[in-house]
């Protein structure tokens, strides 16, 4: 019997091996959450370089959060790495998930990534 790090990492190589082929050169937005927080980053695999980041734990949003662990802290997180990473001159990525389902505050941070003009 499997366990649950061991399903974790499973599906979160089968979720990379199926962005790397639809990727297209394209840089990749990854999510990563915990229970307390929730992170974001713009990673460009070519160049093997961290293009932009935002989480809770970021001075800009940590003041205006009550909780860090919602889907209001996400959708502020994913407006937040939107905005930096259109400064960056990235408007369209592909999404990674990692081995986390696509609902609730995953899913919250990527609407607001979507609403706030990146492309995915």
């Amino acid at each position: 019997m499997l366990n649950r790090q061991k399903l974790f990492n499973r599906r979160r190589a089968r979720v990379r091996t199926s962005i790397s082929r639809v990727a297209a050169g394209r840089p990749r937005l990854s999510v990563h959450r915990t229970n307390q927080h929730i992170y974001a980053q713009v990673i460009d695999d070519a160049q093997g370089v961290t293009v932009a980041a935002a989480s809770t734990l970021d001075a800009t949003l940590c003041k205006g959060l009550k909780v860090g662990s919602n889907a209001e802290a996400a959708a502020k997180v994913g407006k937040l790495i939107a905005d930096r990473a259109k400064s960056a001159g990235i408007d369209t990525v592909v999404f990674d998930r990692g081995g986390f389902l696509f609902h609730g505050r995953v899913k919250a941070l990527a609407d607001a990534a979507r609403e706030a003009g990146l492309n995915f």
